[in-house]
């Protein structure tokens, strides 16, 4: 296994994580992920450790908390050789403490994840959601006394938008209080938006990215292609609308050119689409979720090989698309770069 540092920190995290959004498979949603149990989590456990896959991350309304609960059993005995990573800010229920990034709520949050996965501290914790109700300097100060209590170790977002990440870290520069290192993002061969501003706040900020759903919310598994029905056992048949949108034509052109790779490289075609994104820049961990023991194994094989240069290209075209407004009108331009070098 190969691991880099966590943004600017000093936090050494695995090139692969472990997602647990297929534990405990309570509620319509997560039902439809996954339902393991503990037993079954402790297996997941043992072959992700005996890969070096030290980071689990999970969320407090992942199942209802069950996904926490069952991480937490399945790591008994053993919370020395792994890292875990949750989440909070979603709402958890209608009361005015189940929702929201104020000083209540995280205090709260956090002592119930703590409870749920039994331990007394949280490698990463991240803001599930921007909480635009609550000023971002309670926010930073509420983390950094968590920080201080040693109850988490370092911070992170997740789903910020650019201008809600910056005036984050400015807060917490502006008060000498701990950074966010860690921004948990969607992204995918299929949904590459991050790399717009994100990335590059990233980059010059020193913020790594946790990536989720890098399968393109389960559409890069190999299954689906150009002209065939969804198969019988996909979850999009039950969780297409949760997820990140994409358009069918370039989701087939990119399946298109990972079967060719498929074809040379003798890998699979989930394999080489993480492998893409494991070359990106800004990226520290990408977070590969398996029901069974087969899928994790096969998502393993994304690590100890790289694409070529050619290969990486014919990837980088089939999956481009247009940026947004306002980045496109002077990326047409070739001088462009001058000023906004891309990011390396």
């Amino acid at each position: 296994m190969e691991y880099r540092r966590l943004g600017a920190s000093g936090l050494l995290v695995p090139a692969l994580s472990f997602g647990a959004g297929t534990f405990g498979g309570r509620g319509e949603l997560f039902s439809a992920w996954g339902d393991t149990d503990a037993e079954q989590a402790r297996r997941m456990v043992d072959i992700s450790l005996e890969a070096g896959v030290t980071m689990f991350d999970t969320a407090d309304v992942y199942s209802d908390g069950a996904s926490e609960e069952v991480l937490g059993a399945a790591i008994k005995g053993r919370r020395d050789q792994l890292l875990l990573s949750t989440k909070a800010s979603l709402p958890t229920g209608p009361g005015p403490t189940q929702y929201g990034s104020g000083r209540a709520r995280l205090v709260g949050a956090v002592e119930a994840s703590l409870r749920r996965l039994g331990t007394d501290y949280i490698d990463l914790f991240q803001l599930h959601a921007f909480d635009a109700g609550t000023p971002v300097e309670e926010v930073v100060a509420a983390l950094d006394d968590l920080v201080r209590a040693g109850k988490i170790r370092y911070l992170g977002a997740s789903n910020f938008a650019g201008w809600q990440l910056m005036k984050s870290l400015a807060a917490a520069d502006k008060h000498g209080l701990t950074r966010y290192v860690a921004h948990q993002v969607y992204y995918s061969l299929v949904g590459r938006d991050y790399e717009w501003e994100l990335m590059p706040l990233g980059q010059d900020q020193g913020v790594g990215a946790v990536v989720w759903s890098p399968l393109g919310w389960g559409r890069l598994t190999g299954k689906i292609r150009r002209g065939q029905p969804l198969p019988a056992g996909s979850r999009l048949h039950q969780t297409a609308e949760a997820g990140p949108p994409v358009d069918d034509e370039k989701l087939y052109d990119v399946v298109d050119v990972l079967d060719e790779l498929a074809a040379e490289t003798g890998k699979t075609v989930p394999q080489i689409a993480l492998n893409w994104l494991l070359r990106r820049p800004t990226v520290a961990t990408v977070i590969v979720g398996a029901r069974n023991e087969d899928q994790l194994r096969q998502n393993l094989g994304a690590i100890g090989w790289q694409l070529t240069t050619d290969q990486v290209a014919r990837l980088d075209k089939a999956s481009a698309t247009t940026p947004p407004y306002p980045y496109y009108p002077y990326y047409r331009l070739p001088d462009f770069t001058r000023l906004n070098p891309p990011a390396v």
